[in-house]
């Protein structure tokens, strides 16, 4: 496959996924997005190790989720 040609089939991928996320609600995106964001981390800050994406993806995951939440007030 030509460099054009990856190039084209990764934007059409990242195309489709978006648009995929248009019916979700805020807390939905901001998990997707925190997943992604720490999978991608972890896995440059462990080289590629398959537990640090893991272990990035989660962490984001809950971080994303939980920025949206309501803040809880003490009683």
């Amino acid at each position: 496959m030509t460099h054009l040609a990856s190039r084209l089939a990764c934007l059409a991928a990242v195309t489709l996924l978006a648009s995929g996320c248009a019916s979700m609600s805020e807390t939905q995106r901001n998990t997707a997005i925190g997943a992604t964001a720490g999978g991608v981390l972890g896995s440059i800050l462990t080289d590629g190790s398959v537990l640090g994406t893991v272990g990035g993806a989660a962490v984001g995951g809950v971080i994303g989720h939980e920025t949206t939440q309501p803040s809880k007030k003490k009683r």
